[in-house]
């Protein structure tokens, strides 16, 4: 049986090949689509859109008090004069209206 001789080219193409795999799928996992970089701005936008939601349930309780309390089952007059002042514009007869010009 003839040997022949081992050739150092087939395992430098070999390990380059397996090093080059190495290299892309290393990249990809920390600068690809699904990487970590990209894991780290979604993990900031949802902390961003956690407090704009925070902000609208607040907002939404608050519009919620102020439907409940001018419904016909619980009335706040109080409520309801300051609400006719602001969008009517009306006052009571015994009030002074003070304007003021620039």
């Amino acid at each position: 049986m003839p040997r022949y001789p081992r050739s150092c080219f087939g395992a430098l193409v070999f390990f380059t090949g397996a090093l080059l795999l190495s290299v892309y799928f290393t990249f990809a996992a920390v600068q690809g689509d699904y990487g970590l970089f990209r894991r780290v701005e979604i993990m900031a936008e949802v902390r961003i859109l956690r407090a704009d939601l925070d902000t609208l349930n607040a907002q939404i309780a608050e519009m919620e008090n102020l439907t409940r309390r001018l419904s016909d089952e619980y009335l706040d007059l109080d409520l309801l004069d300051e609400q006719a002042r602001r969008v009517l514009g009306l006052i009571r007869s015994d009030e002074i209206v003070i304007r003021w010009r620039l």
